[in-house]
């Protein structure tokens, strides 16, 4: 067997990625997990998004994008720098707790606007300074895997990966209830006992590339919707 027949038929494809900015100002920066779950809304906010679907302005892109590997790349911004991401066609999606995080429509791999591109992708090492309290009932949840260490930044785009895998699980009913109810979900650490269950348990899997911070085929995310009957067995 060659090893050309191992290759991912995605990798043959043209390569695109969903650029997300998060606002980290100096005097502000937001919380670790409130990062996560905004980022997750906001891959959800666009994939729903009229734009993204049929004859959408951004329809094509997201097809394109989704044909081939989901990618996602996680930059920061404050200032001016915030101000001249959000001119650009786009999406921002805000946490309770004040956390921004502005979505785009998919870009070639090779292809972003100036603005962003300018946009480090270091830096976004956030911290919580509280440990995050138990999760709400009726809402999805986002597995992280706790034997791996990811930036913050690496960690939004994984979580965004759980959620889109999600929703690409459920029925259009349950996601014009999960749209309407705005996206109801939390991020959290599994422990190594419910990790074992989550990953063999039938759930959306994350499993990364490898293109940055961890090994290929490393489990990142289980996304759990318990109310939508989508738990561990």
């Amino acid at each position: 067997m060659s090893s050309n027949d191992h290759r991912d038929h995605r990798d043959e494809k043209p390569q695109f990625v969903l650029p997300l900015v998060v606002r980290i100002e100096r005097a502000e920066p937001p919380a670790r997990t409130d990062a996560l779950e905004t980022a997750a809304r906001a891959v959800l906010t666009i994939l729903a998004d009229e734009r993204s679907l049929g004859d959408g302005e951004w329809a094509q892109a997201m097809t394109d994008w989704q044909d081939a590997r989901i990618r996602k790349v996680v930059r920061r911004a404050r200032g001016a720098e915030w101000r001249r991401a959000e001119a650009l066609p786009g999406i921002t999606v805000a946490s309770a707790q004040g956390t921004e995080v502005r979505v785009f429509p998919p870009v070639p791999l090779d292809g972003w606007p100036k603005e962003l591109a300018r946009l480090q992708v270091s830096g976004t090492d956030l911290d919580d300074p509280a440990a995050p309290g138990p999760v709400p009932e009726g809402g999805a949840v986002l597995w992280l895997n706790p034997e791996l260490d990811m930036s913050a930044g690496k960690t939004m785009a994984q979580a965004g990966h759980g959620a889109q895998l999600l929703w690409w699980e459920l029925s259009d009913a349950d996601r014009k209830s999960w749209r309407e109810a705005g996206f109801p979900l939390s991020v959290r650490t599994a422990d190594p006992e419910r990790w074992a269950r989550l990953t063999s348990g039938g759930l959306p899997v994350v499993r990364d590339a490898g293109f940055t911070e961890i090994a290929p085929g490393s489990c990142t995310v289980v996304s759990e919707f318990p109310a939508l009957g989508f738990r561990a067995r």
